[in-house]
C-alpha cells in the first residue's frame, strides 16, 4: 500500500543513495506547455547526488540536490525559474531481481544553482561534489513530500555499468578549450543549446547573456514541415537589450570606418 510522509524514512536513505538512476520531472504552468521527464545516471565517484534530512527539532525541510550534467535541452531548469513555479518531482525504482519492489518519489520545489556562480561554488565545496567538465547547475529540491509505494509491474533489470559517453564528450571539448580553441567554451555551448525551453520559457541565465553579448543564436528545435506554425517555434532569441547593443555596436562601426576613410584621405 502506498505511503506519503512528510520527509524519507531513514530506512529509505541508503537505498535512495545506492540506485545508480532517478528519473526528474517538471512542468511549466501553461495548461499548453509541455511535461519533462529527464533520466539521471548516478556518478558515486564524484559524489553527484544526495538526501540532507531535516535537523530534528528543526522547521526546515529535508533537501535533496544532485549535480546536472549540460545536455541538448534545459526544460528543468526553465521550469523551476518560472516565477510562481518550480514543482519539480523526483523519483527512484528499484530494478533489481533479488530486491524488494519499490517505487520512491520526492516531491517538492526546486532551484538552480548555476555553475560560475557562488552559491553553486559554496554547494560543490560543502559538498565535497567533484565538478567535471560540463557540468552545469546544481538542482537543489526542498522536499515537502515522499510517497512510497510497491513497484509490482516495474521490470526486473540488470545493472551493467554506468554510461561514461557524455563525460567523454566534455572533458575532449575542454581540452579543445584550454589548447586555444575558445569558441568553443561551454558558455556558447549553453548559449546555443539551453538558453530557452522547448515552450520559449528562459533556461540558463549564462546561456541568454552569453547569447546576448556574443549574438548566438539558440538552435531551432522543432523540426519537420509544420514546426514554424507552432507558437513556441518562434521564440526570438534576443532581448530588447541585446538588439540595441547590437544595433549599437554597428552604428559604432560605421561611425569608426568613416573617421578612418576621412583620415586616410579617402573622401
Amino acid at each position: 500500500m502506498g505511503k506519503f510522509h512528510t520527509t524519507l524514512p531513514p530506512s529509505l536513505h541508503p537505498w535512495i543513495l545506492s540506485q545508480p538512476v532517478f528519473f526528474v520531472s517538471t512542468a511549466p504552468l501553461s495548461p499548453q506547455g509541455h511535461i519533462n521527464v529527464s533520466p539521471k545516471g548516478t556518478f558515486p565517484n564524484i559524489n553527484s547526488f544526495g538526501y540532507i534530512p531535516a535537523p530534528d527539532g528543526s522547521t526546515k525541510q529535508a533537501q535533496f540536490w544532485y549535480l546536472d550534467l549540460s545536455g541538448s535541452g534545459s526544460e528543468t531548469i526553465s521550469h523551476l525559474y518560472e516565477p510562481n513555479n518550480g514543482r519539480i518531482t523526483i523519483m527512484f525504482c528499484e530494478f533489481g531481481k533479488g530486491a524488494a519492489p519499490r517505487i520512491v518519489r520526492l516531491f517538492g520545489r526546486g532551484k538552480v544553482l548555476e555553475n560560475g556562480t557562488r552559491e553553486f561554488e559554496e554547494w560543490t565545496k560543502k559538498e565535497g561534489v567533484e565538478v567535471i567538465p560540463g557540468a552545469r547547475s546544481v538542482v537543489v529540491v526542498e522536499v515537502e513530500l515522499v510517497g512510497d509505494s510497491c513497484g509490482f509491474a516495474v521490470p526486473v533489470m540488470e545493472f551493467r555499468e554506468r554510461r561514461e559517453v557524455l563525460n567523454e564528450v566534455f572533458r575532449r571539448r575542454m581540452e579543445r578549450v584550454e589548447a586555444g580553441k575558445s569558441e568553443e567554451n561551454m558558455e556558447r555551448y549553453w548559449a546555443y543549446k539551453n538558453a530557452w525551453s522547448l515552450d520559449g520559457l528562459p533556461g540558463m541565465e549564462v546561456a541568454r547573456r552569453t547569447g546576448e553579448k556574443e549574438g548566438i543564436a539558440p538552435i531551432e528545435k522543432m523540426v519537420g514541415p509544420m514546426a514554424s506554425s507552432l507558437p513556441y517555434a518562434r521564440r526570438r532569441w534576443y532581448s530588447s537589450s541585446g538588439i540595441w547593443a547590437v544595433m549599437l555596436q554597428v552604428l559604432l562601426t560605421a561611425i569608426v570606418v568613416l573617421v578612418g576613410e576621412r583620415l586616410l584621405g579617402f573622401r
